[in-house]
């Protein structure tokens, strides 16, 4: 019987000197310098991780370009999340256009970073979101709690809509923003059929965070969902900030620890597998 692909649902790579990476300023100093393969591969190594899904990290499409690049050269990724204008006139020309390369498995609207919380619901990207269902494309939803009642709306409007939710939507896990977060996302998981990473939420729970910090959050988080809607995801390498790829492991690990191995499996990898179209055992 072929072993079952352990599979990382959400990392970045990049280079500064291409000059997209707006967001990265002297604030975050951990990472101001390029990340590579060569810089994670020790990590999957010593996880027993057999593939990645690179997701984008700029709004641009030559970043996209970027990582299919990588892609095509490095086995580790299974599948890039690539970026579109999804409220420019030509976006449904655009997201069939990269349908056609096979490595390209959804897109990213960087939503968290536009100002209008109503943006996903406006005229202009509805087009695009239709050509993103229709072309099988999947839609990564990089969004925050304050957007969590349009986001379930949006997938009311779009219910063949491929949806998986980035960083469980950064709950404000230091700050104690549990229970209006906790409602949202439970109406979201409830009222569509979309996915959620694990992801991000060390980095959400600040400084000096334990797994205790994290558990009531992963555990709501598994029962709206369940295990079989639910995936694994470092998010290095912003990961850095708060914690190391081991620390991280680990400490999902323990909060996932009363899951059965079949659930266990689904979250780190077999879930990520299915959601993404990727092959269910290492080649």
């Amino acid at each position: 019987m072929t072993a079952a692909r352990r599979i990382d649902a959400h990392v970045h790579f990049w280079k500064l000197a291409r000059g997209d990476y707006g967001w990265i300023t002297p604030e975050l100093a951990p990472l101001m310098r390029d990340f590579g393969p060569d810089d994670l591969r020790p990590h999957l190594a010593a996880a027993g991780i057999d593939a990645v899904v690179l997701v984008q990290a700029a709004p641009t499409a030559a970043e996209t370009r970027f990582l299919l690049d990588i892609a095509a050269a490095e086995p580790l990724v299974a599948g890039v999340v690539g970026w579109a204008d999804m409220a420019a006139p030509d976006a449904p020309d655009a997201v069939a256009a990269l349908a056609e390369n096979p490595r390209l498995r959804g897109v990213r609207p960087m939503i968290q970073d536009i100002p209008d919380t109503d943006w996903m619901l406006r005229a202009e990207p509805a087009p695009a979101f239709r050509a993103v269902a229709e072309t099988g494309l999947r839609f990564d939803a990089l969004v925050k709690p304050r957007h969590l009642r349009n986001l379930r709306r949006l997938l009311e409007r779009h219910p063949d809509l491929k949806t998986v939710v980035d960083h469980g939507a950064k709950p404000d896990i230091a700050g104690g923003g549990f229970a209006a977060w906790a409602d949202d996302i439970r109406a979201v998981a409830e009222g569509s059929a979309a996915l959620c990473k694990l992801s991000g939420l060390a980095t959400e729970a600040g400084a000096g965070w334990r797994a205790d910090d994290l558990r009531p959050t992963i555990d709501h988080l598994v029962a709206v969902f369940g295990p079989d809607r639910l995936m694994f995801g470092s998010d290095w390498p912003v990961l850095t900030l708060a914690a190391t790829y081991e620390a991280w492991l680990a400490a999902l690990a323990a909060c996932l620890s009363g899951l059965d191995d079949t659930a266990l499996a689904g979250i780190f990898g077999g879930n990520a597998a299915r959601f993404y179209g990727l092959a269910a055992a290492p080649a």
